[in-house]
């Protein structure tokens, strides 16, 4: 799979799982949604309830920037599966018009994001290598 297949893909999926660095060096995972433009990935904490606004994701990053995203696509048919795999800096933000930015761009693929809003600050991804594999 090219680069550029691989970013399409990886931007047509609706949920990644973001791969941080812990203090301990253990790998922390999370189900997120996001926005592609370009080589950015943007995700944003929403505002189903959590226990606070900053997350052990924002700590890793700040920490230890280099991250991974994985989308994926399951099917009982072999045939069909693939994965991309975008692995990037990431910077964590709360700068009011970039976080709007994000909302903005999260609304248009996402419906929930009408009635959720945004908790907190924003990840910024700049991914430098788009990985994919199909069968």
């Amino acid at each position: 799979m090219t680069p550029a297949e691989s970013r399409e893909r990886f931007a047509a999926a609706r949920v990644a799982t973001l791969a941080t660095v812990g203090s301990s060096g253990a790998a922390h995972l999370v189900p997120v949604t996001f926005a592609v433009e370009g080589d950015t990935v943007w995700s944003a904490v929403d505002g189903k309830p959590k226990r606070a606004t900053w997350l052990v994701r924002h700590e890793n990053i700040r920490a230890r920037p280099a991250v991974s995203l994985l989308v994926q696509h399951w099917d009982e048919d072999w045939s069909r599966l693939w994965w991309v795999r975008a692995d990037g800096l990431a910077r964590v933000t709360a700068d009011p018009s970039i976080v709007e930015h994000v909302v903005s761009l999260l609304r248009r693929r996402y419906d929930q994001y009408a009635t959720v809003g945004v908790g907190g600050p924003v990840i910024e991804v700049a991914v430098h290598t788009w990985r994919g594999w199909s069968a």
